[in-house]
């Protein structure tokens, strides 16, 4: 394309915006507002996916020894461990870290009336893993090592943490599939009202030798700069919205913010900015497009 080809063509599109003014203010109205629920809606599932992250990572599988076993041995049952392809890492507990920490959290001061360590057998491996949902495989595994006497493991938490992340999911497709189809929609009537409007102008055009690339691309630009508009219009209310909403929440629920980690606008930025920018100009552009082919023959 020609570099006044290129202007040209943005100088149309541009100006297809504000003949059809209505359409494009509803259309951009739409964009933002589908986009605004679904940033909404991001937040609040990352910051969920993220505390749900959280607490996978405190859920442990703990191994104990048989009696008698060599430090070697035991050694030897770590590294195999470890070699699992589900395993995160492990941390090797020793009767006295085991002690002191049954000590703190359940005797208190009434543990003072101990000598002798009660665990001295309970040396064990906590194993943590990458994904909690194969922590039965893992088990299953571990129960065949020799030299394991014990595998204690929580299952019940393994598949309400993995159920929860699969409802996420599946309610996160069908939301945004719906919002998606919601805004193409409003696209494709956005852009049939241009061609009805420029009809005679574009026929005119086609007698004077004007290619095809040539009428339609306004459209396309058209669609694209209301497609951006729509996505960064919202991205700016989420930024004020989210953060007012951290602000009072860890400010006047100190007890929540205390147990439950969220992230930062930052963080969420890192994902919600390309992709809101990705789907307002995506749909943009293949609403334009399938629009485009089925009212403009050309």
């Amino acid at each position: 394309m020609r570099i006044s080809s290129f202007f040209y063509t943005l100088k149309q599109g541009i100006r297809n915006i504000f003949r059809n003014a209505w359409f494009s203010l509803a259309s951009i109205a739409t964009i933002a507002s589908c986009l605004l629920l679904f940033g909404i809606f991001y937040s609040v599932v990352a910051n969920f996916q993220n505390i749900v992250q959280k607490a996978e990572e405190g859920v442990a599988v703990t191994v104990f020894f048989d009696e008698g076993l060599s430090d070697e041995e035991k050694q030897h049952i770590g590294d195999l461990i470890s070699d699992r392809k589900e395993v995160d890492h492990i941390n090797f507990v020793s009767a006295d870290e085991a002690w002191e920490s049954f000590k703190e959290e359940y005797l208190g001061e009434y543990s003072e009336g101990f000598t002798e360590n009660p665990l001295e057998d309970s040396e064990n491996y906590e194993i943590y893993m990458k994904d909690i949902s194969l922590q039965a495989s893992l088990v299953e595994y571990l129960n065949t090592v020799p030299g394991v006497r014990q595998v204690n493991s929580s299952q019940q938490t393994a598949d309400a943490l993995t159920g929860a992340n699969k409802l996420i999911s599946y309610v996160s497709i069908g939301i945004i599939g719906i919002l998606l189809a919601v805004s193409i929609f409003l696209i494709s009537n956005t852009v049939t009202i241009g061609i009805s409007v420029r009809k005679e102008e574009i026929g005119i055009m086609k007698y004077i030798g004007a290619t095809d690339f040539f009428v339609r691309a306004p459209f396309v630009v058209e669609c694209l700069i209301i497609g951006l508009i729509g996505a960064a219009i919202p991205l700016g209310v989420i930024y004020v919205i989210y953060n007012k909403a951290l602000d009072v929440i860890l400010s006047r629920f100190t007890e929540i913010g205390s147990i439950l980690q969220f992230l930062t606008i930052n963080d969420i930025f890192k994902t919600l900015v390309p992709v809101s920018l990705g789907i307002g100009a995506g749909i943009g552009f293949f609403g334009s497009i399938i629009t485009v082919r089925k009212h403009l023959r050309v």
